[in-house]
C-alpha cells in the first residue's frame, strides 16, 4: 500500500480508536488489548480526540491524558487543534470554513504525524504489512496416515479445502503419486485437490529419502512423478519440489548432486519454516475414532492446537534470532484425516494469534529463501532449524490403546 493511503487510513483509525475522552474507557481499552492472545506482538497506539463541534466539547479530563501514556504510542490531537480562546472552535488552518471542520491541509498534516513505521517496515515509500504471514502447503497427495472408520481419501481431501476455501486461505498440495495405489478414491483425491484450484508440486513418486537411497535413485524417482503430475496440474505451474523426510543430503556431494539435477529441472524448493509434526496426531485419531472415545478425541484436539501455537511461537522467535525480523512463514502439514479434522481451528487460530495467509510463491519471494529459490547458490534449504525455545509436547501416548 502506498505511503499516502495509509497515512490517511492510519489517521481515520486513531481517530475512531481515540474517541474515549474517561479514564475508565482508556484504561478498559488497555485492558482488553493486553488479554488479547496476540498482545505479546502487538503495538497498542492511543489517541485524544478531535472536537469537532461546540455541541461536543467536553471538558479537559487530565486523566485521560495520563493513562494514553500507559500505550505504545500516544497521539494528542486534542491539544493540537484545540483552539485556546474559543475552545468550541478548531485551531486549524487558514482555509478550513469557520473553524468547525478540517481543511485538507489538516488532514495531510495529521497523517504525517502518524511515523508508517508503526504499521510494518517501509521501503521505497511502501509499507510492508506488519502483520506475520503463513504460506500453508500439504504433503502426501492424494493419501496420508491410517484412514478412520468411514472416512475415504477424497472426502479428507475435500474437508481440507472447504476449510481453506472459507478462511480465504491459499494453500500449496504436493503430490506422491506412488501413494494410495490401493486405493480406488486416490485419484479422484487429486482430481478434488485439482478441482478446488489448489496448486500442485512434486514430492517425488515413491517419496524416498535421498540419503537412504542415493542422489541416482533420488533423481529417478522425481523424474518418474512428472508424468502424473503434469496430467493432474494441467497448465499450472509445478515446478516446486518438497524434499521427502526434509533430507536433503547429510554429505555435501549428495546434497550438491540432488540440488543440480533438481535445478536442471527447473524446480524450486518449498522450504519449511514452521511445523510442528502434525503427522503424529493421524493413527491416534483413527483409533480413537474406531472405539468412538471422544474424551479422547477431544484430548488429540486440544493437544493438537497447543502443540500448533508453540510452534508458531518458536518460529517467530527464532526467526527474531536468526533474521532479525519476522519472515513469511511456510508452514508444513499432511493430507490427514485429523489434520481434515482440525483445519478449520487451525486456520481460526492462526488468525487469532495474528498472522494471515499468503501463497507459497508469494512467501518465498522473501529474500530469506534466496537458496530455495535459486538452486545455483549453495544449500541447503534455508529453513528455522535451531533449539526450540518452547517445547512440544505432541498426542499423549497410548491415547485411546
Amino acid at each position: 500500500m502506498t505511503s499516502r493511503w495509509l497515512q490517511r487510513w492510519a489517521m481515520a483509525a486513531l481517530l475512531l480508536a481515540g474517541l474515549v475522552p474517561k479514564f475508565g474507557a482508556i484504561a478498559d481499552a488497555r485492558a482488553r488489548s493486553r488479554a488479547s492472545p496476540t498482545s505479546h506482538w502487538l503495538a497498542r497506539l492511543g489517541s485524544t480526540q478531535i472536537i469537532p463541534h461546540k455541541a461536543n466539547v467536553m471538558p479537559e479530563n487530565p486523566a485521560s491524558r495520563v493513562a494514553l501514556r500507559h500505550f505504545d504510542a500516544m497521539f494528542d490531537f486534542d491539544w493540537r487543534f484545540r483552539y485556546p480562546v474559543q475552545p468550541s472552535q478548531h485551531a486549524s488552518a487558514p482555509d478550513s470554513v469557520y473553524h468547525l471542520h478540517l481543511s485538507d491541509v489538516d488532514y495531510r498534516m495529521i497523517g504525517k504525524a502518524v511515523p508508517l513505521t508503526l504499521f510494518g517496515e517501509v521501503d521505497n515509500g511502501t509499507v510492508r504489512s506488519a502483520l506475520p504471514t503463513i504460506a500453508l502447503t500439504f504433503d502426501d497427495i492424494p493419501a496420508h496416515g491410517l484412514l478412520p472408520s468411514g472416512e475415504t481419501r477424497v472426502g479428507i481431501i475435500r474437508k481440507i479445502a472447504t476449510a481453506l476455501k472459507r478462511a480465504g486461505a491459499p494453500a500449496f498440495g504436493f503430490l506422491n503419486a506412488g501413494f494410495g495405489l490401493n486405493d480406488p478414491t486416490a485419484t479422484a483425491a487429486t482430481a478434488a485437490w485439482r478441482a478446488a484450484g489448489l496448486p500442485l508440486g512434486n514430492h517425488g513418486y515413491s517419496h524416498y529419502d535421498l540419503d537412504r537411497v542415493g542422489a541416482a535413485a533420488f533423481a529417478a524417482d522425481v523424474a518418474r512423478n512428472e508424468a502424473p503430475l503434469v496430467a493432474a496440474a494441467g497448465e499450472a505451474d509445478w515446478h516446486w519440489f518438497r524434499y521427502p523426510f526434509l533430507s536433503e543430503g547429510q554429505s555435501p556431494a549428495m546434497r550438491d548432486a540432488a540440488r543440480a539435477d533438481l535445478k536442471a529441472r527447473g524446480y524450486r524448493i518449498a522450504a519449511v519454516t514452521m511445523g510442528f509434526d502434525d503427522f503424529k496426531w493421524n493413527e491416534p485419531y483413527a483409533t480413537c475414532t474406531a472405539r468412538g472415545d471422544r474424551r479422547g478425541i477431544s484430548a488429540l484436539e486440544k493437544s493438537f492446537l497447543a502443540d500448533a501455537r508453540t510452534a508458531a511461537q518458536n518460529a517467530r522467535t527464532r526467526a527474531h534470532a536468526v533474521a532479525g525480523r519476522d519472515i513469511p512463514y511456510v508452514l508444513l502439514m499432511h493430507v490427514g484425516a485429523f489434520d481434515a479434522h482440525m483445519l478449520p481451528l487451525l486456520l481460526d487460530l492462526y488468525r487469532r494469534m495474528g498472522f494471515r495467509f499468503v501463497t507459497l510463491p508469494a512467501a518465498q519471494a522473501d529474500p530469506f529463501y534466496a537458496a530455495a529459490n535459486d538452486l545455483s547458490l549453495p544449500g541447503p534449504t534455508p529453513s528455522l532449524a535451531g533449539p526450540a525455545t518452547l517445547p512440544l509436547s505432541g498426542p499423549a501416548p497410548g491415547l485411546c490403546s
